[in-house]
């Protein structure tokens, strides 16, 4: 049986883990929303059935799937996968499932998180979000884990990346933003993610590259690589639209220190080429309450957003120029790792890309 605890991780000795420690096994949910995905979703579900498949690698794979969607999932993804009923408004299960914190005992629990769609109704991306908002506490019943809720605290695990170390960086445009924790000073959110995720340092990148999604979440931006070491955005280009955002992320990474006073090793990611926008003929529904999605609008295509699964990265990949630049940079930052790229273009269309669609639980 699974029971919310009312306590904290830090209180009761449990720490997120860095994504690059070891994990047992990796969820994601099926794309079908119409007013998101363009042609009712099928390009996107064959992209998150490949990003699903490479996955199935290096960890145990579990698919969510709406009861509408269950026989399609089931008949596109492999016997390896595995395919489960539930609920949902969309596919963002980074956002809104559970960060799992684990101690040195073995144990495990999931830090369930308030979701409001990245905004609520100030500034969020659809309404009800009702259904994404328990996914978290359901994946943790399902998986009999414990969990903590932050009843009055909104955030999403795509804006904090962490160490396992006692540090964990993210942005001030998407956790200062008007539409998560109005009421709460920057002292107070340090607090809470000091006590939730059991850390002791937050490294504060200004700006992320996505305002108008997810006020800038900062794994499009930057993340740990290993203890000591980091990844971050870069171009060279400045007429590229993220130039100074890049440029500023890298001068606050390489000015930082962490939780354990190491000044930090940054790695550069190149940033595509040429930018990945919306096309005009992209048949995607207008419903009331869901932002549209308009011709020639740029959509946040960034190789930083790939996820580390045990032995692999699963990293983006976009019919550019420098993709390919982009998995050699990636391949020096994880020497030991085998790096696979997966064309998530139709993702990037529906607002995210790889760590966007999945989470991780850790092994204990």
């Amino acid at each position: 049986m699974a029971k919310r605890i009312d306590s904290t991780p830090k209180a009761d000795g449990f720490r997120m883990p860095a994504e690059f420690e070891p994990q047992q096994q990796i969820f994601m949910i099926w794309p079908e929303r119409p007013d998101n995905w363009r042609d009712g979703g099928k390009p996107a579900q064959k992209a998150f059935a490949d990003v699903a498949k490479a996955i199935s690698e290096f960890a145990e794979m579990t698919m969510l799937v709406s009861a509408s969607q269950y026989q399609v999932a089931r008949n596109v993804l492999p016997p390896e996968i595995r395919v489960i009923e539930m609920s949902n408004n969309d596919s963002w299960v980074r956002d809104c499932g559970p960060t799992f914190v684990i101690n040195d005992k073995g144990g495990i629990r999931g830090v369930d998180w308030k979701f409001n769609a990245w905004g609520g109704l100030f500034d969020g991306l659809y309404f009800p979000w009702d259904q994404d908002d328990l996914i978290a506490r359901k994946i943790c019943d399902m998986e009999r884990i414990d969990t903590y809720r932050t009843e009055d605290f909104v955030l999403e695990g795509g804006s904090i990346h962490v160490d396992g170390e006692g540090t964990v960086m993210t942005t001030e445009m998407c956790l200062l933003s008007e539409g998560r924790n109005p009421k709460m000073s920057r002292e107070e959110i340090e607090n809470m993610l000091k006590n939730h995720l059991n850390i002791e340092k937050v490294i504060w990148i200004k700006d992320g590259i996505d305002p108008e999604e997810t006020n800038g979440h900062i794994d499009d931006v930057a993340c740990f690589v290993r203890p000591g070491e980091a990844a971050c955005i870069w171009t060279d280009n400045k007429e590229d639209p993220f130039y100074e955002t890049c440029k500023k992320a890298y001068e606050t990474l390489t000015e930082a220190t962490d939780a354990k006073g190491r000044k930090l090793k940054v790695h550069k990611l190149t940033m595509p080429e040429v930018p990945v926008t919306i096309k005009g003929d992209f048949a995607i529904d207008e419903v009331e309450g869901t932002i549209p999605r308009e011709d020639g609008d740029i959509c946040i295509a960034s190789y930083m957003n790939f996820l580390i699964v045990n032995e692999g990265v699963i990293v983006p990949q976009y019919g550019d120029k420098l993709d390919g630049l982009a998995l050699e940079q990636i391949r020096d930052m994880f020497t030991n790792k085998k790096i696979v790229g997966v064309n998530t273009r139709e993702i990037v269309y529906g607002g995210g890309n790889i760590h966007c669609i999945t989470q991780q639980q850790p092994k204990v």
